[in-house]
């Protein structure tokens, strides 16, 4: 089905929503700001952390990232459930595991049971996010409030990015960092004290029993292929590598055989003939691996490079805040007018801008950082608001929990695989030109040449010059990265202009029928 098709759909027999809906957009808007959030909270808590926990680099970065791949891995089985079970349901369910598990992490006493309880929150997580999502695709049936809506939703979303590394260096200022974490309390006491007055049940009819077989497929054809990226940034390419991403193909193409046969399928794979969500979807994987990533590297550079603390550091981030949030809300408006693949596009090249004010930066450079990083943030914004809409917009109302799912799948994947390849790459340009300090103890230059982290919890124990070499070879590995996602951020620029240029404005794409597609 088209996405047009999908669109003119659900216009038939359907009523605008009231007061009762936008009270329950609202409420939604809670979980999916705590969801944003706990992607990039970490970010300036992340050196308070390691200065308690004391983890290696490995375990650093399963820390920031496990949350965002086990959320990947189980979204599409979460959101076919939610279809099946209730939307509903699966919400409030989601919401008290989130809580429980995030006061086992702000409590955790080592690295692993911390990365164990990111994993934890990640299946959790995943059944917030296909549920809010697929509720706004049942409370808003008119075309025109369903685009508004799930442009608040992203902006929500993107909010919660946005705000993490600023919410996060206050709380580790006042309190400690596991207080990070908490925040998930009073939001779930909120959502539950509201969600049965508020939200609609939906359970999508005649949808048949879950097919553990195809939720088998689908964790070992994502989980794999996840692993073996993070296994290659951090390593270079192995044998083992090559043999999960081949087990993660296998079981992908398995997945999609199996789908086709299925009278239910846990995906509707018959999505992809729709040229704009396929695009969409490729879009928002590839702009969310280079935000991910640079968010990482720019909150580190502000903190390890520039000496600020976690409350500073998150006040500097404001800015790109501010250049996100604008483009979230801009971009649904302007593309009512304007075709959203051109936006999309300009907005990118706002973005390769910043990506080169990045890769020139150098130590003292924080302004010209945080600058680059907004206009970043601008394009963010953008993407996130017209092509999650893309995405939703072109499956019918029974599947909409399985479009959501694939949508955020692939924005938590991107993010994932950002901080991943980005923060591996800069690690490694760091450990080429870190410097070795002299006369030191074996210990101690080990420390030094495996992070600017560990070079800085040693500082007092080398020359001043070591630390301000490890800072420029820290800085050189952002260079790289900022140089490698403005590259990438470039070809997806041009991707939009050659795939999306036949969508129609917004308004029109909804009120006047098909297009081409």
């Amino acid at each position: 089905m088209t996405q047009p098709q999908a669109q003119t759909q659900t216009q038939t027999g359907t009523k605008r929503a009231g007061a009762r809906e936008w009270a329950g957009l609202a409420l939604l808007a809670l979980p999916t700001v705590l969801l944003g959030l706990d992607l990039t909270v970490l970010y300036l808590v992340l050196p308070s952390m390691a200065a308690d926990l004391d983890p290696s680099a490995t375990q650093t970065l399963w820390i920031m990232d496990s949350y965002g791949f086990f959320i990947a891995g189980l979204l599409i089985t979460m959101g076919t459930v939610g279809d099946r079970i209730g939307r509903r349901r699966l919400l409030m369910i989601g919401v008290v595991a989130f809580a429980g598990i995030s006061v086992l992490a702000a409590f955790a006493p080592s690295a692993d049971l911390l990365i164990l309880a990111r994993a934890l929150l990640g299946v959790a997580g995943a059944t917030l996010m296909p549920s809010t999502l697929s509720l706004i695709s049942n409370m808003f049936p008119d075309v025109r409030q369903r685009a508004l809506a799930i442009g608040v939703w992203a902006t929500m979303f993107a909010l919660g990015m946005a705000a993490g590394p600023v919410v996060g260096g206050a709380l580790v200022d006042r309190f400690w960092w596991g207080a990070a974490f908490l925040l998930a309390v009073p939001v779930a006491v909120l959502v539950l004290a509201g969600a049965r007055l508020l939200l609609p049940e939906y359970v999508a009819p005649h949808e048949g029993r879950l097919d553990l077989a195809s939720v088998v497929l689908s964790l070992a054809a994502i989980l794999p292929v996840v692993y073996a990226v993070k296994d290659m940034a951090a390593y270079g390419p192995t044998p083992l590598t090559a043999v999960l991403a081949a087990a993660g193909g296998a079981a992908g193409a398995g997945f999609v055989r199996r789908q086709r046969r299925l009278a239910s399928p846990l995906l509707d794979v018959t999505l992809f003939t729709d040229r704009a969500f396929s695009a969409a979807l490729a879009v928002l994987l590839i702009g969310l691996v280079g935000v991910g990533g640079t968010m990482y590297l720019v909150t580190q550079f502000l903190q390890l490079v520039e000496g600020l603390d976690p409350a500073t550091a998150g006040l500097w981030m404001g800015p790109p805040a501010l250049a996100m949030f604008a483009a979230a809300i801009g971009a649904p408006l302007l593309a009512g007018r304007v075709r959203p693949g051109l936006v999309m596009a300009v907005t990118l090249g706002i973005s390769v801008l910043g990506y080169a004010l990045l890769a020139t930066a150098g130590p003292g450079s924080r302004t010209s950082v945080v600058i680059g990083f907004a206009f970043v943030y601008l394009g963010l914004g953008a993407i996130a608001a017209l092509g999650t809409d893309m995405v939703v917009g072109a499956a019918p109302a029974t599947k909409s929990g399985s479009a959501a799912a694939l949508s955020e799948t692939v924005q938590e994947l991107g993010i994932a695989t950002g901080v991943a390849l980005l923060g591996s790459l800069t690690t490694t340009v760091y450990r080429s030109q870190a410097p070795t300090p002299p006369d030191a103890p074996p210990e101690i230059a080990d420390r030094v040449t495996d992070s600017l982290g560990g070079a800085l919890e040693v500082s007092e124990r080398v020359p001043p010059e070591t630390i301000r070499a490890a800072q420029e070879a820290f800085t050189t590995g952002v260079n790289v990265a900022a140089l490698v996602a403005g590259a990438a951020i470039a070809a997806v620029t041009v991707l939009c202009l050659l795939t999306l240029r036949h969508v129609r404005p917004l308004g029109q794409d909804r009120a006047e029928g098909p297009g081409p597609s």
